[in-house]
């Protein structure tokens, strides 16, 4: 049973929660309260509460009917790291990637992440592609998890 309160998006508390956080862990792409209402539109966007407090928060992207994929990224607040919170975000977004139909997962991380990256590779992903994004000067990273771990 989780520890954790995990609630979908959906009014004005826990929009501005997921921009939050998301803010928070990464510093170099803010979002809006709008662009995070307009995301939750097409995602799955939800926040993650231990009691009252905010511990993180999940984005899946489902998969697309070209390709069975989706993207799971689970953030946890710096302060609320090392403690289990992302493993349990991270299997809620699995469970619903599997549930949206996905074969393939994957997730993206900004390279200055060091905890993000780390956390991912101990789930198995393996970098397939590294970008910079337009007037951004730290890179992104693209992970997808290995076959062999989708299936577990």
């Amino acid at each position: 049973m989780s520890r954790l309160r995990i609630e979908k998006v959906d009014g004005d508390a826990t929009v501005h929660d997921w921009q939050y956080v998301h803010n928070l862990v990464i510093p170099t792409h803010h979002r809006s309260l709008d662009e995070v209402r307009e995301r939750s539109q097409h995602n799955v966007l939800e926040v993650a509460y231990l009691d009252e407090t905010l511990i993180g928060c999940t984005t899946v992207r489902p998969p697309t009917s070209e390709a069975p994929v989706a993207t799971v990224i689970a953030r946890v607040l710096p302060k609320h790291r090392g403690q289990g919170f992302g493993a349990e975000l991270y299997e809620c977004g699995l469970a619903q990637a599997g549930e949206l139909g996905a074969e393939i997962i994957e997730t993206v991380v900004l390279a200055s992440n060091t905890d993000g990256l780390r956390f991912a590779q101990q789930r198995g992903f393996v970098k397939t592609d590294e970008y910079l994004l337009p007037g951004e000067t730290i890179p992104w990273l693209d992970l997808r998890l290995r076959a062999d771990e989708v299936t577990r």
